[in-house]
């Protein structure tokens, strides 16, 4: 015979677990966590090695009945991944494109990605050019990392927390809801909206790995935040060594010392001024990346020296930020 109240009762606590995210990722127990942590550190440090990157965007669904989706765009390259820390709570992935200009190998250094094991604060996208901490909630630390991601300059972009899990034998990092600045790609166009709300998710492949993106494009109106348009995007890295890889390399062993610095430099002032307030434009960058990216390519030539360089930047950093 059917039970009405066991299947109402079951009913209910589905739709509990879809409405609340404390229920659909309780707290991680403490065993469970330790037993699962090497592997953690195995899928991020998998994100390292040498790729071709492929970039697949899509505009979906509008919320705002007055605005028309974008076509699908497609881009790509090819990108070396090298981690630059490891203290085994903490690893640092740095991001360095290889390009083809004028039949010459450039070299630009791209974002950076920093996971941390159950993170007490993370910092965070907060409004236009101010970046704040955010507490990750006590209960939801155990088991769980979080992925800071930090654009060319090393100026921060995004930050969120997450947890690994396996869903139809498919294992992958979930990120919480994070806000993210409006990228280069959308800037140029001049949108409607100005910043994304999304969700993370990075998987290990046979061949490398993919970071998918969900993506609600929310812009201004009336003075209240209101989404426009649903974006997908999923990027592709597939193992390659059919570029230029050392040319990355190089430039990283050059510079290394130096973006260190800079490193250094950005996380003192989010310590001492309550996160990182500093002026930017969605196409360009923030005000001195321009300058801080130069004082690289000038060390790579030969043209300044490390120290001459860190001194600048140093200084460039100091006076363009502002206290929280």
């Amino acid at each position: 015979m059917i039970n009405l109240k066991t299947i109402l009762g079951a009913s209910l606590l589905a739709l509990a677990c879809t409405s609340c995210p404390a229920l659909a990722h309780p707290p991680i127990d403490a065993k469970q966590a330790a037993a699962h942590f090497d592997q953690d550190r195995a899928d991020i440090l998998a994100m390292a090695g040498n790729y071709k990157v492929r970039f697949d965007m899509q505009e979906s669904t509008r919320w705002d009945p007055a605005y028309t989706p974008i076509d699908k765009k497609t881009s790509g390259g090819h990108e070396v991944v090298r981690v630059i820390e490891d203290t085994g709570r903490k690893i640092v992935l740095q991001h360095i494109l290889v390009v083809k200009h004028d039949g010459q190998d450039m070299v630009i250094k791209h974002w950076r990605q920093d996971w941390e094991y159950e993170p007490a604060r993370v910092l965070v996208y907060a409004d236009t050019d101010t970046w704040k901490w955010e507490d990750v909630p006590e209960k939801m630390r155990t088991g769980r990392w979080s992925q800071t991601v930090w654009q060319v300059d090393d100026s921060p972009r995004y930050g969120g927390w997450g947890q690994f899990e396996t869903q139809g034998g498919i294992r992958r990092w979930r990120s919480n809801w994070t806000w993210r600045p409006l990228a280069r790609r959308d800037a140029v166009r001049h949108p409607v909206y100005d910043r994304y709300l999304a969700i993370n998710r990075h998987q290990n492949t046979p061949d490398g790995w993919i970071h998918w993106q969900d993506n609600t494009k929310m812009g201004s109106k009336d003075g209240k935040l209101v989404p426009i348009v649903q974006e997908y995007v999923l990027n592709t890295y597939t193992k390659f060594d059919g570029y230029n890889v050392q040319a990355a390399d190089d430039y990283w062993a050059a510079t290394r010392d130096y973006w260190a610095a800079v490193r250094a430099e950005w996380d003192d002032v989010a310590q001492k001024k309550g996160g990182i307030g500093i002026k930017e434009q969605a196409d360009t960058g923030t005000v001195i990346s321009a300058e801080l990216m130069q004082l690289a390519n000038d060390i790579q030539n030969k043209t300044t020296t490390t120290a001459k360089a860190i001194a600048k930047a140093r200084k460039l950093i100091a006076y363009n930020t502002r206290q929280l």
